[in-house]
């Protein structure tokens, strides 16, 4: 079996099938690792198989995908290290190849769910190869400036869930809202809700997120 470029935890379906597995590659955000979003993805679908990314790069007590670019005014207008944002992309596309192999998973069904950083990660991977993921939850990111102008003809009716807090202090729910608004004149089929939380999923969100998913299979 191919090995991952990157650290990851493996789940098994909780219900088995015969042939490939669909999946889903679970993003963590910074300073969180690849153990972060296991309870929200322990609420999906039974037949999935989960693989969570761990960031390449250490981060205090956890691990980041890149570092901030504050240049364009603070936090709230923050984006990526273009560097490091794509060694990350090529990291993660990888990785997503390798496990395909390796764990026997239905390369026509795998999704991505991805939180914060995870979540900037996740609209910029579908962007560059959208054939490589049948849908997408972008959980309070936003849309990098190195992608707000990539238009595939693939993109075209993917379904794509983007959640936002109100009351999120780290990326302002507007962000999460352009990005919205882009994938949607773009062709992709938004599904978009600022929820009233801080920078965080709440009760409300998972419960929307898992039916979505569920939709999807």
């Amino acid at each position: 079996m191919s090995a991952l470029p990157l650290e990851h935890i493996s789940l098994e379906p909780k219900e088995q099938s015969d042939g490939p597995s669909p999946a889903v590659f679970v993003l963590h955000g910074r300073g969180a690792n690849e153990q972060d979003l296991l309870p929200i993805a322990d609420e999906l679908p039974d037949e999935l198989h989960v693989i969570s990314l761990r960031a390449p790069d250490r981060l205090q007590g956890g691990y980041t995908w890149y570092e901030l670019d504050l240049s364009g005014g603070g936090l709230h207008e923050s984006q990526p290290h273009p560097e490091q944002f794509r060694r990350s992309l090529e990291l993660v596309s990888e990785s997503v190849s390798a496990a395909i192999e390796s764990y026997s998973l239905d390369a026509d069904q795998i999704g991505l769910l991805g939180f914060s950083q995870g979540s900037i990660m996740s609209m910029s991977l579908v962007l560059e190869n959208p054939t490589q993921f049948a849908w997408v939850v972008a959980l309070h990111g936003y849309l990098a400036d190195s992608h707000t102008d990539v238009q595939p003809d693939a993109i075209a009716g993917k379904p794509i869930f983007i959640g936002a807090g109100k009351a999120d202090r780290i990326i302002p729910h507007t962000r999460a809202k352009d990005a919205a608004d882009r994938f949607e004149l773009i062709g992709a089929d938004v599904s978009f809700t600022a929820y009233n939380a801080p920078h965080g999923v709440s009760p409300e969100e998972l419960r929307d997120l898992v039916a979505f998913v569920s939709a999807q299979l």
